[in-house]
């Protein structure tokens, strides 16, 4: 039998960043709710979460079909590129993590996927400047120069000829379904497109996806054509987007209309397979995602700085909502500020930075000596911020002085036991809000990951070092976290898979991980109240903590009156960084084996389901 989530459909959630100065009037909290006490999905066999319950029905129908997690997971990824155009891509780029379980796929060894988009060959450093060498507004994350080159289509067509079984006709054949025959909207997919910020500026878009100014709504059928016959011809031969005549196609587009992208930029790009990092935490390992993702050496980081706390002990202020306590957002935030520091001066590409400091981050004794400098009551504020001695190396300079919101994140445990966790992304909402003609897909502006200017705050107030600048076929810098926590091995053999998770939220995704992971190993909390506990952020820069708007309010009054700067910030388009993703989880009892999906109530349209 089939198990599904709740399918709750919601208008689209308000968009609000003000700063809190004031703890009084219920209607400044007032916002779209999670169903308290609502339980995770359960099933025994095989589990798949996702942003949009049609993306889940694909990787379900996959498993049905024999077929192993990483078919679903590819499955999931090419319907998301149908059903969630707003993220979903074949025009964008991303990571997945692998883990094996008793099927010993390919060795039996975890590996990582980075399908990351890299730089045209034609980009360089300055291009974003003008001639006074200050950043020209919007040219890195809207229109053609926004770009890189993607990297979707062949990351997944790596991961299913390598790791899946069924081959890409039979994964694909979903995803083109729903292109072909289309699929019914609803408030909030039609509210992506018609509050784009991006796809009006552009005939082609306007013509796909706002339907000639007669916009959808909630219930029309949304039909790609375009997109269907693209993805037939992706299923036949994925070499065709790259070097065939897809390739020709997007080159010449790009030509067309003054972007980089050539013919020869497609031809040359390439998936690396990468070793995930590997952390540990209260007795756990976490399997998680190396640069460039930023995500990965991050949360160790931050988590090995939480290891020296007794949260649980510190307890949650509700444990029934995942409320937390003052003491556990105090130290979570100090904790974060200190690894965004981190994160700043020393991440970018691995090909282009090979010494990375990430043995030191990742150094238990180096958290031990950051936890010395965290007052147990006030914040320390960011001009009073001092890194350990003896750890690092210098930090490269800085010029004096926002991984975008919308990418999304799924999900897949099968009954082998093989998991899959992978988050995509095309930066902003739509991407540089470009459709390829005659193709049916947007590309990314994944460009405006890369520090446009080193200094200076990218679009989600992310600062940038030298590690993370500009150059022909590099990988931007990205906080995707795609993340698994399992038991320790034992005997050469890896232990028990206990949970996969990751989210979307640009800057806020770490941050983000870590807090499930936090809620679920330290304040004993299912995956579904996990997923829907009250979120905050800090980044470092700027010096903000970041709450939603259903965040505690005496806890919030309690964090301004220790120091902190406070700001509620509401769920978030392109015009705010206060985004919270979406966190799309899957737990696994440890003695029955019994899998529990969630999928995060702020995206209504999304589903767990397993059977």
């Amino acid at each position: 039998m089939v198990l599904r989530g709740s399918l709750r459909r919601r208008g689209c959630l308000g968009i609000s960043v003000v700063a809190l100065v004031s703890f009084t009037g219920a209607s400044s909290w007032s916002q779209v709710t999670p169903v308290k006490g609502e339980k995770p999905v359960t099933a025994q066999h095989a589990m798949v979460t996702s942003v949009q319950h049609d993306a889940t029905d694909a990787g379900l129908e996959i498993l049905h079909q024999g077929g192993n997690a990483v078919d679903a997971a590819v499955a999931v990824g090419f319907a998301l590129a149908v059903v969630f155009p707003a993220a979903g891509n074949i025009g964008g780029g991303g990571f997945m993590l692998i883990r094996p379980g008793s099927s010993k796929m390919d060795g039996g060894k975890p590996t990582f996927l980075d399908y990351r988009e890299k730089a045209p060959a034609a980009a360089t450093a300055d291009m974003y400047l003008d001639a006074q060498g200050n950043i020209i507004k919007g040219l890195s994350t809207s229109g053609p120069k926004a770009s890189g080159v993607p990297g979707s289509v062949a990351g997944l067509a790596l991961a299913e000829k390598k790791y899946g079984k069924l081959g890409l006709k039979k994964v694909m054949a979903p995803a083109i379904r729903l292109a072909r025959e289309g699929y019914v909207l609803s408030e909030q997919e039609a509210g992506y497109m018609k509050n784009s910020r991006n796809l009006p500026l552009f005939e082609e878009s306007k013509r796909v996806y706002l339907r000639g100014g007669n916009l959808y709504k909630a219930g029309d059928r949304f039909v790609q054509p375009d997109l269907a016959k693209t993805l037939e011809r992706i299923a036949e031969n994925p070499d065709d987007f790259y070097k065939g005549a897809i390739a020709a196609q997007i080159a010449d587009f790009e030509k067309k209309n003054g972007g980089l992208i050539t013919a020869k930029d497609l031809a040359d790009y390439t998936v690396a397979e990468r070793t995930p990092l590997v952390g540990h935490y209260r007795g756990l390992e976490v399997l998680t995602s190396p640069p460039p993702s930023s995500g990965g050496i991050v949360l160790i980081e931050s988590l090995n700085i939480l290891e020296g706390y007794p949260l649980t002990h510190l307890g949650p202020n509700g444990a029934a909502t995942g409320d937390r306590s003052v003491d556990q957002v105090h130290y979570i935030t100090e904790a974060f500020r200190r690894s965004y520091l981190d994160r700043a001066d020393f991440l970018g590409d691995p090909d282009y930075n090979p010494k990375m400091p990430l043995k030191e981050m990742a150094n238990p004794a180096y958290a031990t000596a950051w936890r010395k400098t965290i007052d147990p009551v006030n914040a320390t504020p960011n001009d009073k911020l001092v890194r350990p001695a003896g750890f690092m190396p210098e930090p490269p300079p800085m010029t004096e002085v926002h991984e975008g919101n919308e990418t999304t994140h799924f999900s897949v445990v099968d009954s082998e036991g093989n998991a899959v966790a992978s988050t995509y992304t095309l930066n902003f909402y739509f991407g540089n809000g470009m459709t390829v003609d005659g193709l049916g897909f947007v590309l990314n502006d994944e460009m405006d990951d890369f520090a446009s200017k080193v200094g200076v705050p990218n679009g989600f107030g992310l600062i940038q070092g030298p590690a993370n600048a500009i150059a022909p076929g590099k990988r931007p810098l990205s906080s995707m976290t795609p993340t698994m926590v399992a038991e320790p091995a034992k005997n050469g053999k890896p232990g028990k898979l206990r949970l996969v998770l990751g989210s979307p939220g640009g800057s806020t995704i770490i941050t983000t991980v870590a807090n499930d992971i936090i809620s679920v190993v330290d304040n004993g909390l299912d995956v579904k109240a996990a997923a829907d506990a009250p979120r905050f952020h800090h980044q470092w820069m700027p010096d903000v903590l970041q709450i939603e708007k259903l965040f505690p309010e005496d806890v919030a009054k309690s964090m301004a009156e220790r120091g902190y700067t406070v700001k509620v910030s509401g769920a978030a388009d392109v015009k705010s960084p206060g985004v919270w993703g979406a966190s799309e989880m899957i737990a696994v009892d440890p003695k029955t084996g019994m899998l529990s999906g969630a999928n995060d109530y702020r995206y209504p349209m999304g589903k767990a389901a397993g059977y």
